[in-house]
C-alpha cells in the first residue's frame, strides 16, 4: 500500500501543525479541526428524521475544546465517567446526560444522582441496587433505562447476527428481574431501554434494520410489561471506511427512517467516532531510519502510547509524509527513497507498529508522519504512561488561532 500524497492533508491544516510542534516544542501532536465534526453533526441533522436526538458519546474524543464547540450542535451527551461528565457539565449545565457502561462507580452515580436530565444506562441488576440505594439517600427518583443484551438479533432484512458484546448489559434470564424490581422502587423512574449492539457498521440497510428492531422490540416488551416507554437509546455503531472502505450511506439510513411512524417517545442515538474521527490528525516526527536488507524501519518520536488504534484494532490508518526541509546535524541526514517501510514507534515492545510494508517515495530523519482518521480513540485511547514518554500535545484548529491543551 502506498502512503497518501501529502496533498491529502490540506495546507491550511499542515501549516498550523507545524507551527503548533514548533510553539509547543513538541515532537508529537494531535491536531483537531472542529469544522469537521460539525459538518457531520449538520450532516446527520439533515438526513435523519427530526425524532431522532443526537447524543455525541464522548469516550471517542474527549478534547474539552473540541467538546465545547460540539456541545452547542448535539441534544446532550452519553458519559462513562466522572470526568466525562465533568468536562460535559463543564460545556454545558443543561445538556441531557446519558450515562453508559459496566461497572459504575459510586462516586460516577452520586454525580449523576445529582442531575436531574440524567438517564443512567443501567447495566447490572446489582447496578439497579446501587442506584436505588444512592437515589434513596438523596431522596430523589432516578431515570434508567435498562441495557438489553440478547443473544442474537434477526432483522426484518432477512439477516441475523449474534450479539458480540454480551458482557454488557442485562442478559436476557436478568431483563425481568430488572424490569420487576425497578417498577417496584419508587426511588427509580424506568422510561425505556437503550442498546448498544452494531460496532463501526458500514451498512447503512442493516443499521436502517437494527434501529427498527429496536423500536418494535422496546415497543412490545414494554406493552408486555406494563412499562410507560418513553426513552429507547439505540446506541452509536455507525462506522468510518478510514480512507479505505466504502463510507456509511447516511442518507440511505434517514431515508429507511424518515418512512417509520413517529415514534411517542424519545429516541437518541450517540455517534463518536462518525462525528470525529476524521476531523483529527495524528502527527510525529521521524527520529530515525534503520535499514537492513529487504526491511526498512521509520521510527517515530510518537507511538502507540499517543496512537494506539491501528495496533489494538487491527485498523489500516493510511499516512502522509511531510517533508522538512533544513538539515543543520554534522552528519549525513538518513534517507529512504522508494522502498516498503514499516513504521514504529519507540516503545520497547514489538507491538508498537503503526503500518507494515507501506510503498514510501522518499522519507527522511527530522520529516513528520501524519496518520489521518485520528479524531477518534486517539489520544484518549492510548497507554499514555507506558515507559514514561511524554505525553502527545492536543490542540484544536480554529479560524484565526489554535487553542491547546
Amino acid at each position: 500500500m502506498p502512503l497518501l500524497d501529502p496533498a491529502a492533508m490540506a495546507p491550511d491544516l499542515r501549516a498550523k501543525a507545524e507551527k503548533i510542534q514548533s510553539w509547543q516544542h513538541s515532537a508529537a501532536t494531535f491536531i483537531y479541526d472542529p469544522s469537521v465534526a460539525l459538518a457531520r453533526i449538520q450532516l446527520m441533522r439533515t438526513a435523519l428524521p427530526p425524532w431522532i436526538r443526537i447524543h455525541y458519546a464522548m469516550k471517542a474524543n474527549s478534547f474539552p475544546s473540541l467538546v465545547e464547540v460540539i456541545s452547542p450542535k448535539v441534544d446532550g451527551f452519553d458519559v462513562a465517567s466522572e470526568s466525562e461528565l465533568e468536562t460535559a457539565r463543564r460545556v454545558s449545565a443543561t445538556a441531557s446526560i446519558s450515562a453508559s457502561g459496566p461497572g459504575k462507580s459510586d462516586a460516577f452515580i452520586e454525580c449523576l444522582s445529582r442531575i436531574s436530565n440524567s438517564i443512567v444506562n443501567v447495566d447490572s441488576v446489582t447496578e439497579l441496587h446501587r442506584l436505588r440505594k444512592v437515589a434513596e439517600n438523596h431522596g430523589r427518583q432516578q431515570k434508567v433505562a435498562l441495557r438489553v443484551s440478547p443473544p442474537y438479533v434477526q432483522l426484518d432484512i432477512g439477516d441475523e447476527f449474534e450479539n458480540d458484546g454480551q458482557r454488557f448489559g442485562l442478559f436476557s434470564d436478568d431483563l425481568h428481574h430488572a424490569i420487576t424490581y425497578a417498577r417496584a422502587s419508587s426511588f427509580l423512574e424506568l422510561v425505556g431501554f437503550h442498546f448498544h449492539l452494531l460496532s463501526n457498521n458500514l451498512d447503512a440497510a442493516r443499521h436502517a434494520s437494527y434501529i427498527r428492531w429496536c423500536l418494535s422490540w422496546s415497543r412490545s416488551t414494554a406493552q408486555r410489561a406494563g412499562i410507560d416507554l418513553r426513552y429507547v437509546n439505540v446506541g452509536g455503531g455507525i462506522g468510518v471506511g478510514f480512507g479505505i472502505e466504502s463510507e456509511f450511506d447516511l442518507e440511505r439510513l434517514g431515508n429507511e427512517l424518515k418512512g417509520l411512524e413517529t415514534p411517542d417517545f424519545e429516541v437518541v442515538i450517540e455517534p463518536g467516532r462518525y462525528l470525529t474521527a476524521d476531523c483529527g490528525w495524528y502527527i510525529s516526527d521521524v527520529v530515525d531510519l534503520k535499514v537492513r536488507e529487504h526491511e526498512s524501519f521509520v521510527v517515530l518520536a510518537g507511538g502507540i502510547h499517543h496512537f494506539q488504534l491501528p495496533t489494538s484494532w487491527d485498523i489500516v490508518h493510511n499516512a502522509v509524509v511531510l517533508p522538512r526541509e533544513g538539515w543543520s546535524e554534522t552528519y549525513p541526514r538518513p534517507t529512504v527513497e522508494n522502498q516498503l517501510v514499516t513504521i514504529i514507534g519507540k516503545l520497547c515492545t514489538t507491538e508498537d507498529t503503526l503500518l507494515r510494508d507501506v510503498a514510501v517515495t522518499r522519507v527522511r530523519v527530522g520529516d513528520a508522519i501524519a496518520f489521518p482518521y485520528a479524531g477518534a480513540y486517539g489520544w484518549e485511547f492510548a497507554m499514555q504512561n507506558f515507559l514514561g514518554h511524554p505525553h502527545a500535545k492536543r490542540a484544536l484548529l480554529r479560524s484565526n488561532d489554535i487553542g491547546d491543551d
